[in-house]
């Protein structure tokens, strides 16, 4: 019990800053189908910063604005896709509220025959320095993954045998 309540009290004082992005190609549909996890805070104060207002909700935004069109736009400047160094334009698809964080779902176009894929994604790194942005991207079974910091917003993943 004492370690809980130390490792809670750790946690408050130095807040682990952490964003988890899955890029999964279905084969059956030939897009990449993308799931990124946002803690709900951190994106509410990234968001509060490309909207230029201190009191922003995210869940509950006011102005007759909705959630999923705050943070497609946000999320349209924060994760990048390129296939084969061509840029793809990614769908946003919606969100749903899992505890803490937020999942949003994105998809790309078809998307037949590819080499390389690089994923470009600085979200929440503009709110905090130490943002790491973890990138999982599975391919035909193999999982490739890269952890993207301010200083290395970017991962380029190449597959043999496309």
């Amino acid at each position: 019990m004492l370690l809980s309540i130390l490792l809670s009290w750790i946690i408050n004082l130095h807040p682990i800053h952490l964003s988890v992005t899955e890029v999964n190609y279905s084969e059956k549909d030939k897009t990449f189908q993308i799931t990124s996890r946002i803690f709900i805070d951190d994106l509410e104060l990234s968001v509060r910063a490309l909207k230029k207002e201190n009191e922003l909700n995210l869940l509950e935004p006011d102005k007759g604005r909705k959630t999923d069109d705050l943070v497609s736009e946000y999320l349209i400047r924060h994760l990048k896709v390129k296939i084969d160094g061509k840029p793809v334009v990614l769908n946003y698809l919606g969100s749903e509220v899992e505890d803490v964080a937020l999942i949003c779902y994105i998809e790309s176009p078809v998307i037949k025959k590819f080499k390389t894929i690089e994923v470009w994604n600085d979200v929440i790194q503009e709110t905090h320095a130490d943002q790491s942005n973890l990138v999982h991207v599975t391919y035909r079974g193999q999982i490739k993954s890269a952890r993207l910091m301010r200083e290395n917003p970017s991962e380029s993943f190449t597959f043999a045998n496309n």
